[in-house]
């Protein structure tokens, strides 16, 4: 951003009335890392709160794909591709800070699409190594929104494309409802990141190493313009949310999915199961019923709620299946339980033709 800009930013504000929240009660949030969510109140008690939240600029070497050996310098929220899931309820006001590792190279920032003013609050997050700032916003809208890093220029597409994203979920302070008006409550949320990636590759299509973060700006942005991913890939890697990685869960057990793509349109789909409700972003809109394939718009985060009936190993894919088998967006659910043969049965064992 251009100095005379945040300098008028910062004059607006030295002009505005102070606002007075000495009456409010102060929580602190402690962040986790995906798939998994911070703890949090489904329906808010007591009246609006100031909730303080620490992130931490990391710039680290990632392993992006164990069998080619591709690997990425990720500009990260405290350490994670994603960014930790944040979660407030509406009227809350989240109190930043943000930190920036004295070993990093690069200027940071965030820009938070639930904020209201200063470029989601980008202009007034600048930060170089060894720095941090402190910013208050307050949530005015419910739903599920994305966070990024916006330096400025072609630095805001090269830092979301090294994994600086993440989401943030503002719950309506009576909770979720459906389109009726009655309760809707989950078990667990399952917080998916989908990245893509765009790695550069020498003349023999070997994926490039890179000494420090940033070396590959120019290699990267050369890439980028083919707007082709190498990876589509979620929560950081291939196969990260697979095997070891892959969400547990058991029949009954209620599950929010929370999807951020902060870059490019999404098609999720759970293969053996539906969304009973999606909500696209917004929670004051009536959640969409039963979806096959739901949507997420690049540069939003989306909530889907589903109670699961069988036991068994799910797939969530991006629907566009040449992303889920051969840029990496997959993830699995791992289920408990007993099988209903009324929802599912197999009559017949493979075997030879007959007749």
């Amino acid at each position: 951003m251009p100095a005379d800009t945040l300098v008028r930013v910062q004059q607006k504000m030295e002009d505005a009335k102070t606002v007075d929240l000495s009456g409010l009660e102060r929580v602190q949030q402690k962040l986790v890392r995906p798939p998994f969510a911070p703890k949090h109140e489904q329906v808010a008690s007591g009246p609006p709160k100031i909730v303080e939240i620490e992130m931490m600029v990391d710039e680290r070497l990632m392993v992006v794909d164990e069998d080619t050996g591709a690997s990425i310098w990720a500009m990260t929220y405290n350490g994670s591709v994603p960014g930790p899931l944040i979660i407030v309820h509406e009227g809350d006001y989240i109190e930043l800070t943000l930190k920036s590792h004295t070993r990093n190279v690069l200027e940071h920032n965030v820009d938070f699409h639930a904020s209201t003013g200063a470029l989601g609050g980008g202009a007034l997050t600048h930060i170089y190594p060894g720095e941090q700032v402190k910013m208050r916003w307050k949530a005015v809208k419910a739903g599920c929104f994305t966070y990024h890093c916006a330096p400025g220029g072609a630095m805001i597409p090269y830092h979301v494309c090294h994994g600086m994203n993440g989401a943030l979920m503002v719950l309506p302070r009576e909770g979720l409802k459906d389109r009726d008006g009655n309760s809707l409550t989950y078990d667990k949320i399952a917080y998916l990141g989908e990245q893509d990636y765009y790695l550069p590759m020498d003349q023999n299509g070997v994926y490039k190493t890179y000494s420090n973060a940033g070396d590959d700006y120019a290699d990267s942005l050369e890439a980028m313009r083919s707007l082709v991913p190498t990876h589509s890939v979620f929560n950081g890697s291939v196969g990260a949310v697979t095997g070891r990685g892959a969400i547990t869960s058991d029949v009954g057990e209620t599950v929010l999915m929370i999807h951020n793509q902060c870059n490019r349109d999404s098609r999720p789909h759970l293969i053996g199961g539906h969304a009973d409700y999606v909500w696209e972003s917004s929670f004051t809109d009536p959640p969409l019923r039963d979806m096959e394939t739901w949507f997420v718009r690049g540069g939003s985060a989306v909530a889907a709620m589903y109670t699961f009936q069988q036991p068994g190993v799910y797939a969530y894919v991006n629907h566009n299946l040449i992303e889920a088998a051969l840029l990496g967006a997959t993830a699995h659910f791992v289920v408990g339980g007993e099988w209903n043969n009324d929802l599912m049965e197999q009559i017949e064992e493979p075997g030879p033709l007959q007749g």
